[in-house]
């Protein structure tokens, strides 16, 4: 997670510009790669957060000039070939062909199955809520500073919250521990809180810092108590 893959609360990256009328898809391809993520997963793949560990994966330069759906594709050819489910060689050779052949359409497949568990999925959503076993160590108005220390693998510690003091506004229960989840270790639940910090615990006095606020959910393993 550390470097360049997380690049929240960071300087020098140039402004945020969104594209002006902006489509769901720029290209054809993106919107069978958005269909691929729930087929694999449900075929064991991947686990959510394996899923955005394996975009991890990436080196720095290819991360950072590759588009969105280029990430989602390469964390799926990543884990849907350690999981058997693709050939490398069978990939390099479909996309020599496609490439010499652009005229071709790909082969199309029906899993009404598959149509309306994705239904019901994007209807409700998932739920990622389980039973620790444990009492939580923390409570509504609790400080709180965010452990400083560097991560090797997949977190949700982000990186501009490590180290800073914060307020605990919200308490939700046990959640699935990403860190643990992204390495296959099982679920893992731990508490999780929604801890609010001043712009100024994490970027100083900038101008108008004084007047905004940065909510962010972590879970009770990255905090310690102040």
């Amino acid at each position: 997670m550390d470097g360049i893959h997380d690049l929240g609360g960071r300087h020098g990256l140039g402004a945020i510009d969104p594209e002006r009328d902006e489509p769901v898809f720029h290209s054809a391809w993106e919107r069978s790669v958005l269909v691929m993520f729930p087929a694999l997963a449900m075929a064991g793949a991947f686990n959510l957060d394996q899923f955005r560990s394996g975009m991890e994966q990436i080196p720095p330069v290819s991360y950072l000039s590759s588009t969105y759906y280029e990430h989602w594709l390469h964390s799926m050819i990543h884990h849907g070939t350690k999981a058997g489910i693709f050939d490398p060689d069978d990939l390099e050779q479909r996309a020599r062909h496609y490439l010499e052949h652009p005229e071709d359409t790909a082969p199309k497949a029906s899993k009404p199955d598959m149509v309306e568990a994705l239904r019901t999925l994007v209807a409700t959503g998932d739920d990622y809520r389980r039973q620790t076993g444990a009492a939580p160590m923390f409570a509504i108005g609790d400080p709180v500073r965010v452990r400083p220390e560097a991560s090797t693998t997949h977190t949700r510690r982000a990186g501009y919250v490590r180290g800073r003091v914060g307020e605990i506004v919200g308490a939700h229960g046990g959640y699935v521990y990403p860190d643990s989840n992204a390495l296959g270790a099982g679920e893992d639940p731990h508490h999780l809180y929604t801890v609010r910090f001043t712009a100024q615990e994490l970027w100083g006095d900038e101008s108008g810092s004084a007047n905004s606020v940065v909510h962010i959910d972590l879970w009770e393993p990255y905090l310690t108590a102040v």
